[in-house]
């Protein structure tokens, strides 16, 4: 009998011997604090620096894993112990943007708090972007980012718009490359494709001080995905939709594969999208297009550096719509003449099989962006230091020629090459420096083209920095100062007109009955940029912010160079060769605040600009605006002071004790006036900058409901609401700008998560936007001035993401 009870005992000791030991990763590669429990009993512990863990003292048995980490979401996983060691499968943590320690690495020296940070950043997480029903990826990260609008050219030219100020302004940046194309033409998009980008930041406000010239009005940063799973495994999602309204069409795949140092990772892409329609226009011409991307990436990542090199493709055919119709009938035309010979309200209709096609009309343009680029991070001692070179070529072809189609009206080419050392010293009594150099060297040449709106050119600039921050208690001061000069000259450019074709062609030098279209030029430009801010926490939840910025921009190459037609906007630009840089002085103020039932937001900013670049029209003695035979209308850049001021509010309900629900509301504001004397108390005659964005306020409710199935884990229904008030402050001298009517959007949708293996679900996103068939016009559309075109109407999309 004793004997019995010694063994029984024994085993029971022997029984709770049991451990299991996994590893626990992270979203964007991070690595906080993660708690480890074991739900319905006392036993814990925690993730050490890799994200391992072990749990001991175990019964064998079925347990649910409870795994809670700051700034992501909560996860319960269902594990069986059977034996002494169990080794349970890595688990993947996703950001939640609704948890109060939000980190980002944009503008900064190195990766730093939000709450801490005295600049407006937003941070958009990669399940917001793929929840977001869009036809480009700027217009998908306007829904999570106030302050952030879009100049539009139809679905997919999308320009930033950061406060109120855009193009040259806001530099956008791709894992931490400045993106440089042809970006300074309305219809010139962003080059990059929306299945590529994990996750993004948006910088609201100068951030000159860390990237130079074209920083101005802010910073939107894209980044690519990046393998985190450490188990020698292919990973990565694959994600397939559909929009009803024009067709598209859309799939896209990442590949990631990382075992111990080793990291590589693949992306591909293919979209494609038939004219969009609306019930005032119906079917809008020459909006499709066709979207192709590829990238790749080698790197090698260890405890005390990162190495990597990346390849991108990115690959557009769009087509470049211009409104014409037939004034009888107001149905679409297209071009079939050459100048004199195209009378605009002769011009044949198109018909009802081109207006429902993927095929895209001779009018168009393709774009080829390419980008190689190689980043390198090393530990020295207790600091580190940051490498990065880049090479990037941008061709941008524009057919405008019916008679020849395959006779590109612009074509420019774009090589450049950026480079970038930073290095961020040991941190010495709560204080933290970075100090480095950044640039780039440019050269543009126009190709086999019969429209040259641009010189070919070179341009070499570079800038050197200072940034600094001091944590005291709950006092957080951030500073720094910079210094950038830029160069660039072109030759005397020669332009003449073929005697067989009729079109004007580039010449290398002067000849009989040659027009100099770009007498040659050369010029310095510099410009100091500095900022000091602070953030007091208040509270762990109440963040309160200051901050005033001196920002610097140089006059981009058609602000100063242009003169001629650029035809994918239907637009001849006049540059002025005698402007100065612009200088942008701005102060925030900002509180944030993070419960666990609520988070809120509110900034206000105020931005006096000194040499402030403008287009303004060109009339003749009658007023009457400069016209070509197209009808294409002539502006010319102006300069002048300008002050823009505004507030962005958000607030997010996320109640801790009702799991699932969260209600957000996000409003913005913007006031832009030109100060120049002659348009005081001018009003719509000049007085009111262009392109600014009316009151807008947006909410959103969702409710995710745990359905307790096995293949459907789990239903959220959604519910937006979209308003856009009047415009009636807008640029109507000249009839640049009319005034916008106020509308209001509902949108509606429900994901469900599929779970279709034991470690992985998928999302199936089903949405309708613009749900009543809303015939409206968005104030920053450029179609609303080309034949008075609508937006989007009813969108109806399917939207599936699969990660493995």
């Amino acid at each position: 009998m004793l004997l019995a009870l010694g063994i029984f005992t024994f085993s029971i000791i022997k029984a709770q011997d049991a451990e299991a030991t996994g590893r626990v990763l992270f979203e964007n590669g991070g690595s906080p604090n993660t708690e480890i429990m074991l739900k319905d009993t006392p036993t814990k512990t925690t993730t050490d620096k890799n994200g391992n863990y072990t749990v001991k003292n175990l019964v064998p048995g079925n347990y649910k894993l409870l795994i809670k980490a700051k700034g992501y979401e909560d996860i319960e996983q269902e594990i069986s112990v059977e034996k002494v060691h169990t080794i349970i499968p890595d688990i993947l943590l996703l950001r939640n943007s609704n948890k109060i320690d939000e980190v980002v690495i944009t503008g900064v020296s190195k990766e730093t708090l939000i709450k801490e940070n005295p600049v407006a950043i937003i941070s958009i997480s990669a399940k917001q972007i793929e929840k977001t029903v869009a036809t480009n990826i700027i217009s998908a990260l306007v829904k999570s980012a106030p302050g952030l609008n879009v100049v539009e050219t139809g679905p997919n030219v999308s320009k930033p718009f950061i406060r109120g100020l855009g193009y040259n302004r806001v530099l956008t940046l791709y894992d931490g490359v400045r993106q440089e194309g042809q970006q300074w033409g309305d219809e010139h998009g962003i080059e990059v494709a929306p299945y590529i980008v994990e996750r993004a930041e948006v910088i609201k406000g100068p951030a000159s001080l860390m990237y130079g010239s074209d920083a101005l009005a802010g910073v939107v940063s894209l980044f690519p995905y990046l393998p985190t799973q450490d188990d020698g495994i292919v990973h990565g999602k694959i994600t397939s939709e559909f929009q009803g309204n024009n067709s598209l069409i859309g799939n896209g795949m990442q590949l990631g594969y990382k075992k111990d140092s080793f990291i590589a990772a693949f992306n591909g892409s293919y979209r494609m999208a038939k004219n969009y329609k609306n019930p005032m226009d119906g079917r809008v011409y020459n909006t499709n297009f066709e979207e192709k991307n590829l990238s790749f990436l080698l790197g090698r990542k260890t405890n005390t550096s990162f190495s990597k090199i990346n390849f991108t493709l990115y690959d557009n055919l769009q087509g470049i719509p211009d409104g014409s119709r037939d004034p009888k009938t107001g149905k679409f035309t297209y071009q079939v003449g050459e100048g004199d010979d195209d009378d605009i309200e002769k011009r044949p209709t198109v018909s009802e099989k081109d207006l429902n096609s993927y095929g895209l009309s001779p009018l168009h343009q393709r774009i080829q962006h390419y980008r190689l680029y190689a980043q390198h991070s090393q530990q020295l001692g207790k600091g580190d230091l940051d490498i990065q070179l880049a090479l990037q070529q941008n061709i941008r072809r524009e057919y405008n020629h019916p008679t020849v189609p395959s006779q590109a009206g612009m074509d420019v080419r774009l090589n450049t090459l950026n480079y970038g050392v930073r290095y961020n010293f040991p941190k010495f009594s709560s204080v933290e420096i970075s100090t480095g150099i950044n640039g780039m060297v440019q050269n543009n040449k126009n190709k086999s083209a019969t429209d040259f709106p641009i010189p070919d050119y070179d341009l070499s600039e570079g800038g050197a920095y200072v940034y600094g921050k001091w944590k005291y208690n709950r006092l957080n001061i951030n500073g720094g100062v910079r210094y950038d000069i830029r160069n660039i000259h072109w030759d005397n450019f020669y332009v003449q007109t073929n005697p067989v074709t009729q079109f004007e062609e580039h010449i290398t030098q002067a000849s009989s009955g040659a027009d100099l279209r770009f007498p040659s030029y050369k010029k310095t430009f510099g410009g100091l940029s500095a900022s000091i801010g602070s953030t007091f926490q208040l509270t762990n939840q109440i963040s309160l912010k200051a901050n005033i910025g001196r920002s610097y921009r140089a006059p981009n190459i058609t602000e100063i160079g242009s003169n001629g037609l650029d035809p994918g906007a239907h637009v001849i630009y006049k540059g002025n060769r005698d402007f100065n840089p612009e200088f942008s002085l701005q102060e925030d103020l900002g509180i944030s605040t993070r419960f666990k039932d609520f988070s809120a937001d509110v900034s206000l900013f105020n931005n006096n600009i000194q040499n402030y670049i403008y287009l303004s029209l060109l009339v003749d003695g009658q007023g009457n605006a400069l016209v070509d035979a197209q009808g294409n209308k002539t502006y010319q850049y102006q300069q002048a002071s300008a002050q823009l001021y505004g507030m962005e509010a958000w607030l997010s309900l996320h109640p801790e004790k009702w799991k699932g629900f969260n209600l957000e509301t996000s409003l913005s504001l913007i006031y832009g006036f030109n100060r120049d004397k002659m348009f005081k108390d001018k009003g719509n005659n000049g007085e009111y900058l262009p392109l600014i964005s009316p009151l807008k306020l947006s909410s959103n409710i969702s409710q995710k409901i745990l359905t307790g199935s096995k293949s459907i884990s789990s239903i959220t229904p959604t519910a937006e609401v979209e308003f856009s008030a009047a415009q009636n402050r807008y640029l109507g001298l000249n009839d640049t700008e009319t005034a916008t009517l106020d509308y209001t959007l509902f949108n509606v949708g429900t994901s469900f998560a599929i779970n279709y293996s034991e470690n992985h679900s998928a999302v199936l996103q089903f949405q309708v936007n613009n749900l009543f068939d809303r015939g409206y016009q968005s104030h920053l559309s450029r179609l609303k001035y080309l034949g008075n075109i609508y937006n989007m109407g009813r969108n109806i999309s399917l939207k599936l993401v699969v990660p493995f």
